[in-house]
């Protein structure tokens, strides 16, 4: 590891990495801060809403730019599934708590053909689509060595996978009174096709008996773990990491559907 040309101490400080998150971050708070009062006058500020907008910030960060990114691009597959995860599962996540719903519906109710368009798109069943797909996409050998390979590719290939994902948790938590999410019951159903959508490619990167990717299985070993070990680690890494979203968000929709529904009175004696 000494020896490897890759620094995994490097942590990315590229204009368009850097200064997209600093931009991102920079509309967001004049939104909540100075503008507040001109856009929802009533939104008191919360620290709330702001400590996930950040948390969801600095998660996309570690993401795509710590040394993660340089250990999964160039020598383990599992720690590109890391990668993954949390720009599927947590980074979004932590997005969407951060931004009040009230600036949301002002926005929705300004552009009216946004409302539209996100309407569409953050429907379930277009949503879940999209995200099976990219998803399934981009873990397509030929697809996944290309991204690798291309710099730009790759970036494309993470923001796809991050913006799709926040397509697919809208109809769960999405902010929003003009497009909610949808009731307690469809939810549960929603989670349970995401898990089985996704299952193909965790069953292909667990159980083959091939390594799928070139890079990995030429990679220099910087820890004492085979090529095909390496993707079948990955491939249980992602499937755990969505079964413990999926158990947690599928026990999070019983617990809120339960508290709505209100005990019978009692007959009067």
């Amino acid at each position: 590891m000494a020896n490897s040309p890759i620094n995994l101490t490097h942590w990315h400080t590229e204009p368009s990495l850097i200064g997209g998150l600093l931009i991102v971050a920079w509309v967001y708070s004049i939104t909540v801060g100075p503008f507040r009062q001109s856009i929802c006058p009533e939104l008191p500020y919360s620290h709330r809403h702001t400590f996930w907008f950040v948390a969801g910030l600095v998660s996309f960060y570690l993401a795509v730019g710590s040394p993660l990114d340089p250990l999964g691009e160039n020598f383990l597959f599992f720690a590109h599934m890391i990668q993954h995860n949390i720009l599927m599962y947590i980074s979004p996540l932590f997005l969407l708590m951060g931004i009040p719903q009230p600036i949301v519906d002002r926005f929705l109710e300004s552009f009216p053909v946004m409302e539209k368009i996100l309407g569409f798109i953050f429907h379930p069943i277009i949503a879940g689509l999209l995200f099976t797909l990219v998803f399934s996409f981009w873990h397509v050998g030929a697809f996944y060595e290309a991204a690798i390979r291309d710099k730009t590719l790759h970036m494309a290939e993470h923001l796809s996978m991050f913006l799709t994902s926040v397509a697919m948790w809208w109809p769960i938590c999405g902010p929003s009174k003009r497009l909610p999410p949808i009731p307690f019951g469809p939810q549960m159903l929603y989670i349970l096709a995401l898990m089985l959508g996704q299952t193909p490619i965790f069953a292909i990167l667990t159980f083959s008996r091939d390594v799928l990717y070139d890079t990995y299985f030429y990679a220099e070993r910087i820890i004492n773990i085979s090529p095909l070990e390496d993707q079948k680690t990955g491939g249980v890494l992602m499937k755990l990491a969505n079964m413990v979203v999926s158990v947690g968000v599928l026990s999070s929709i019983f617990y809120r559907w339960s508290k709505e529904h209100k005990p019978y009175p009692e007959e009067a004696v």
